[in-house]
C-alpha cells in the first residue's frame, strides 16, 4: 500500500523545484534527468562539468541522508519482481524517447514554461499512469 506523506512530499517537490529554478538561472538550462544523462553520454563543449555534478549531487545527496540517518530515513521497499522492474525501467526509457524528455523535463520545467509539447506530455503521462494502475489493481488483482 502506498503512504500518503504530504509534508516529505512537499519538502521533496520544493527541492526539486528550487534545483530546476537555480539550474535554469545560473546556466539557462531545464533540469530534465534525461537530458541531463544523454548529455553525459555526448559531452559537446563546456556542459559535462555541470551535468556531472548535478547527476552526483542526485545520487550523493539521498545517500548522505541514509549515512547520516540511518537506512530508516529513505526507506525503500518494493514488492514488484526484479525482472518486472528492469522491464519497467525499458519501457520508461522507451517512453522518454518518445516523449522526447522524462515527467522532471516536462512536468516540472516544461509546465512552468507553459510549454505546449510538455502539456501534452504530461496529459499522456498522467492518463497512461491512471490507466495502468487501474488495470494493475482492478484487472490484475493488484500487488
Amino acid at each position: 500500500m502506498t503512504e500518503f506523506t504530504p509534508l516529505a512530499s512537499l519538502f521533496g517537490g520544493a527541492l526539486i523545484g528550487l534545483a530546476a529554478v537555480l539550474l535554469m538561472a545560473v546556466h539557462g538550462r531545464i533540469a530534465g534527468m534525461t537530458g541531463i544523462v544523454s548529455g553525459l553520454m555526448t559531452p559537446q563543449g563546456t556542459d559535462w562539468g555541470w551535468r556531472a555534478a548535478f547527476l552526483a549531487g542526485a545520487i550523493a545527496a539521498p545517500a548522505a541522508i541514509v549515512a547520516v540517518l540511518g537506512p530508516a530515513a529513505v526507506p525503500f521497499e518494493s514488492v514488484v519482481p526484479l525482472p518486472w522492474l528492469a522491464v519497467g525501467g525499458i519501457l520508461v526509457g522507451i517512453g522518454v524517447t518518445f516523449a522526447s524528455g522524462c515527467t522532471s523535463g516536462h512536468g516540472v520545467c516544461g509546465l512552468a514554461r507553459l510549454s505546449p509539447r510538455s502539456i501534452a506530455a504530461v496529459l499522456t503521462f498522467m492518463a497512461t499512469t491512471g490507466i495502468t494502475v487501474f488495470i494493475i489493481r482492478h484487472v490484475f488483482g493488484g500487488f
